[in-house]
């Protein structure tokens, strides 16, 4: 009896890096789409900000639990299927997430729409690691700057239907109808299949896994401060107006996109190891500036140099784990992800409990000095 031969995966070209660029946009499209709706949910629910603070617990719950699973069933489906998958389950959430008013319901929701979330972040990257190397370029950075560009136009997007007066409903139904004419665009050219790497389907990150996904974890620690802290920093500590905190977040994210998007040739020019080194450097001299700057606008560009320089070192981290043979890649990649994300999640909390026993500069100090370690890093790992 003759064996029947599984033909070779095709190798990936332009259209697949460009439905890999159009799945980031879409992740980072969704979870922006779902920040102005947090005071609407807030008040339907008549939810105080403890509670509040609970419930989203569940949407980084949600994300945590599905990304190991999303590396396991990419392996064995495909990044399409999961990438499908999950874009159906974030479609799902969304319409729930702006109308329940039902604390159970809003908490079902939130687990589902995280469940999504990271089950479309943990295989865009796992799909853009394979990408970049079967192209032999520098692409990562490129990827993730799509992922901040959604980010913005959904934040912006959202924000300016509601002020335009469209419900919650209505405003997130033409987010869904974006999405999915995005997906249909996109998914002829998703991956059919995954890592051909071989493993079991769970494992606990170690060796320079670990320590990559430690580097992510104090990256994305830096971003999450400045996600929920700076505002309050900027009118608590430096008297600036409230109606204008927000601008702290929004040079992060400027500086953020921006780098990104040029970050592929950045990479080139400089080189991986140069970009942490030089990166960590530049964010950790930029959380100083706005933590110890007595005048606004100078904290505002310390702000704008943290987004800058940590802008491209996780691209870079992701594409190191492609290079590693430690682990394989399919558990390697949702292991710094969500670690990546246990930076976010655990960073206002644990930035509050320094804040309460000292002062949020201390706090703010202290991200800066992890960032120096990030900088130190750059010359003992490979890249």
């Amino acid at each position: 009896m003759t064996a029947i031969s599984t033909p070779a995966p095709v190798l990936p070209g332009r259209l697949e890096q460009m439905s890999t660029r159009i799945a980031f946009f879409i992740a980072g499209f969704s979870i922006a789409a779902w920040a102005p709706l947090v005071p609407y949910a807030k008040a339907r629910a008549q939810l105080d900000e403890g509670t509040l603070g609970l419930l989203l617990l569940c949407l980084g719950v949600g994300s945590i639990i599905a990304m190991p699973a999303a590396g396991a069933l990419a392996s064995r489906f495909g990044c399409r299927r999961v990438l499908i998958g999950g874009t159906i389950l974030i479609c799902l959430a969304l319409p729930l997430l702006a109308t329940v008013s039902s604390i159970p319901l809003l908490m079902a929701s939130l687990f589902l729409f995280g469940a999504g979330l990271g089950t479309v972040d943990s295989t865009v990257n796992l799909q853009a690691v394979i990408v970049e190397r079967a192209s032999g370029k520098t692409m990562m950075s490129g990827f993730h700057g799509l992922f901040s560009l959604g980010g913005i136009v959904g934040a912006a997007g959202v924000s300016g239907l509601l002020g335009l007066g469209l419900s919650p409903l209505q405003a997130i139904l033409v987010v869904i109808v974006i999405m999915v004419v995005a997906l249909l665009k996109a998914a002829p050219h998703l991956l059919p299949y995954g890592s051909e790497s071989s493993g079991p389907a769970f494992a606990i990150p170690h060796g320079v896994v670990l320590f990559i996904g430690c580097l992510c974890f104090i990256v994305f620690l830096a971003e999450g401060a400045v996600l929920d802290w700076s505002a309050v920093f900027l009118s608590a500590e430096r008297g600036l107006d409230e109606a204008y905190a927000g601008l702290g977040y929004a040079a992060f994210a400027l500086t953020m996109t921006a780098g990104r998007l040029m970050g592929d040739a950045i990479v080139r020019r400089l080189g991986a190891t140069k970009v942490i080194i030089l990166g960590g450097a530049l964010a950790a001299l930029g959380m100083l500036l706005a933590t110890f700057s007595s005048d606004w606008a100078m904290a505002l560009l310390g702000y704008a140099l943290v987004g800058a320089g940590a802008s491209n070192i996780v691209p870079v981290l992701y594409t190191a784990v492609g290079k590693q043979n430690v682990m394989p890649e399919h558990i390697a990649v949702p292991a710094i992800t969500t670690l990546g994300y246990a930076g976010i999640l655990a960073g206002p909390a644990l930035i509050g409990f320094v804040a309460h026993g000292s002062s949020l500069s201390t706090a703010f100090l202290l991200i800066a000095l992890l960032l120096v370690g990030v900088a130190v890093s750059g010359k003992i790992l490979r890249v």
